[in-house]
């Protein structure tokens, strides 16, 4: 049993960004689903284990920066294909690897090689991949990779 899970609020739209995350995650399922008549209420679903509720519950509430979803990328590919459909359609692109969806909900596109290109032994890679991360928008592995390594 997951003890923690996030709460997404969004004013009318949450089931169709259920429908979108499903469908740009590739492990990832609809849950229970709870209208009142034909309109949703709450709702969650799982991506890679991960559980999500949803509420539809109005325009008081937006999202913002200061909650981000973090998704390690094994490889470029993964970063291209997440940061791409993640930002299509209305989505904004950010700086060091952060974007908004259409939806205004906020994630971090990671490869997971930045933990040995920040913080590795090599301290003056780790500042030259640094400064290159802080140049970037969408992160680019190789170009962080070369970095490190001068």
């Amino acid at each position: 049993m997951q003890k923690i899970t996030p709460f997404l609020w969004f004013d009318n739209n949450a089931e169709e960004a259920i429908n979108f995350y499903v469908s740009v995650f590739k492990d990832a399922k609809i849950g229970s689903m709870h209208k009142m008549g034909d309109k949703l209420l709450t709702a969650s679903f799982t991506i890679n284990g991960q559980e999500f509720m949803v509420l539809n519950g109005g325009p008081m509430f937006k999202f913002n920066e200061s909650v981000s979803f973090f998704v390690k990328c094994a490889d470029q590919a993964e970063v291209d294909y997440l940061w791409d459909t993640l930002t299509a359609d209305g989505g904004q692109p950010s700086q060091c690897g952060w974007l908004k969806d259409k939806y205004g909900l906020s994630w971090q596109i990671v490869p997971q090689m930045m933990e040995t290109v920040l913080w590795g032994p090599n301290n003056e890679g780790a500042k030259r991949a640094m400064n290159a991360m802080m140049q970037m928008s969408k992160l680019d592995m190789g170009k962080l990779q070369e970095a490190y390594n001068g």
